[in-house]
């Protein structure tokens, strides 16, 4: 059986895409990765990307979820975008509220001001 038809491989490619993570060979795998079994066997092993970029995959992420990009959405919308990038952890990246105003085409101020409202 390939790989790419294994269904975990099939089940799990929907998470790896979104979290920006590559399927590898258990020949391919590093200590770092991580094993997939099935029924007691090594299938395959998942690499999970690096932090570089990953800020610009989560921004990505919240624009298919929402239809559109950052700085086309409504007020509610931006709002509702901050919501998702701050539970799926953005935000302790490093420059993340700059780098999500200017995505968004509003000041940084305006970021803090939706983060602040959400921890009330």
């Amino acid at each position: 059986m390939n790989l790419h038809e294994h269904p975990l491989v099939i089940s799990l490619k929907p998470i790896l895409d979104a979290v920006g993570a590559q399927l590898v060979s258990v020949d391919d795998a590093r200590i770092s990765d991580i094993a997939l079994e099935w029924e007691g066997n090594l299938i395959a092993a998942v690499r999970l990307p690096q932090l570089y970029g990953a800020l610009d995959r989560l921004i990505r992420q919240v624009e298919i979820d929402l239809g559109a990009p950052l700085q086309a959405l409504s007020r509610s919308d931006k709002q509702l975008a901050v919501k998702l990038l701050d539970q799926r952890g953005a935000f302790i990246l490093r420059r993340a509220v700059e780098d999500v105003a200017d995505a968004m085409g509003v000041s940084r101020i305006t970021v803090y001001n939706y983060l602040n409202a959400l921890h009330r």
